[in-house]
């Protein structure tokens, strides 16, 4: 269960945050009614501090398959991202001063790497298939000899496509060469285990599965050292220092618990009324399609493009009716440009012509149809304006 007592319009955007789950505010309410306690602190109230943060780091690791001590607690998954990035890259040595990644990361991914460009790191960056899924084959021939790190995303933030991540790690830690994967979009939505994919690093966006903002987590795999870039006092075994954000920490332990008791169930209500979606906007809108559609999707996710509709004109659209969903990654403080991911897949129209539809487990199917019938007047508006503004024209 989430909590959404605030939210009246009609909320289709949880890939780019999610609705704070009831578990989640509880924990948090709990937390901030102890009173204060530096979890640093040798007396009792640091005590108690200290047990909800290391309880909350047991659920973590639980979620993903991993041991507690292997868990960075971080504000979210730009800092897991970049801390993941640069604190291996500070590790690099001799001829190893190649990474590998794919052009449809997230930009936490993206930008630490053209930074890193800039410094002299080679970058290969491998292109999705049109269906938005990066091949492994294609991934394991760019990571060729003086690779020191590969970056593969689980699940896409805009398509939903789910990445051949456990293709890759095997071949890779056979290999030597370190594997750090965002599991932002995943973790919550599918089933996800450091095991079976093989990574060394492994990011986690609290946001996106019920807690709150500005909370997420690094897995880091034993033995492996990262450079920190921040310096301080000794906490997160001097891997991220900072006093912790206790009770934002507490809302997220309980979020990964309620991700991982109702994973089944809730996925498979979602996954149906996300199909369910699909079909009738494809059939009531003329010109529609689904990129990727055809790929396996974390169930939430819908990448919905319209022939001949400016993506950003559609959204506002939507917005004023009551209904809010995206053109794409929520990460450039409100700003709207064309999709860099479907650019990647080269889907060049509909990189200017496509919105996210991410769902949650509070959306009904009466919200879907009227989000249906919504978008069908809208979209039916938007192409009579621009018939409308050519006629004039030629006028």
């Amino acid at each position: 269960m989430c909590y959404g007592g605030a939210m009246s319009r009609i909320y289709l955007d949880h890939n780019a945050t999610s609705p704070l789950c009831a578990e989640a505010r509880e924990a948090m309410l709990r937390a901030l009614d102890g009173g204060p306690g530096n979890p640093s602190s040798p007396h009792a109230k640091g005590g108690a501090a200290r047990r909800i943060v290391e309880a909350a780091r047991e659920e973590v690791a639980r979620l993903i398959g991993a041991s507690p001590e292997d868990i960075v607690l971080t504000s979210g998954g730009t800092e897991s991202n970049n801390l993941a990035i640069y604190g291996a890259s500070g590790l690099f040595a001799g001829s190893a001063r190649r990474v590998v990644t794919s052009a449809i990361e997230h930009a936490s991914v993206l930008g630490p790497f053209e930074d890193l460009e800039r410094r002299g790191l080679e970058v290969t960056r491998v292109r999705p298939t049109r269906d938005g899924v990066v091949e492994s084959r294609a991934v394991l021939e760019a990571a060729s000899e003086g690779t020191a790190l590969v970056s593969l995303m689980l699940a896409n933030n805009e398509i939903g496509t789910v990445q051949p991540v456990a293709e890759v790690g095997n071949p890779l830690a056979r290999r030597g060469i370190l594997v750090h994967c965002d599991a932002s979009q995943a973790a919550g939505k599918m089933p996800v285990d450091v095991q079976d994919l093989a990574v060394h690093l492994m990011t986690l966006a609290g946001h996106k599965f019920g807690a709150p903002q500005g909370v997420g987590a690094l897995y880091v795999a034993r033995g492996l050292v990262l450079r920190p870039h921040l310096r301080g006092g000794g906490q997160e075994l001097n891997r991220r220092p900072g006093t912790e954000n206790v009770a934002a920490i507490a809302g997220l332990g309980a979020a990964a618990a309620a991700a991982q008791r109702t994973l089944a169930e809730r996925n498979a209500g979602v996954a149906e009324l996300r199909d369910h979606m699909e079909r009738e906007v494809l059939r009531r809108v003329p010109g529609s399609s689904v990129n990727g559609g055809a790929s396996l999707r974390v169930p939430n996710t819908s990448s919905l493009a319209f022939k001949g509709i400016a993506a950003e004109a559609l959204v506002f659209a939507l917005d004023l009716e009551g209904i809010a969903v995206s053109s794409g990654a929520a990460c450039s403080s409100g700003t709207i440009k064309r999709s860099h991911v479907l650019l990647g897949m080269g889907l060049v129209d509909e990189a200017g012509a496509s919105i996210r539809v991410s769902l949650g487990p509070t959306n009904t199917r009466e919200e879907i149809a009227i989000f249906v019938e919504t978008l069908e007047r809208m979209v039916e508006r938007a192409r009579k304006a621009a018939a409308w503004t050519v006629g004039q024209g030629r006028g």
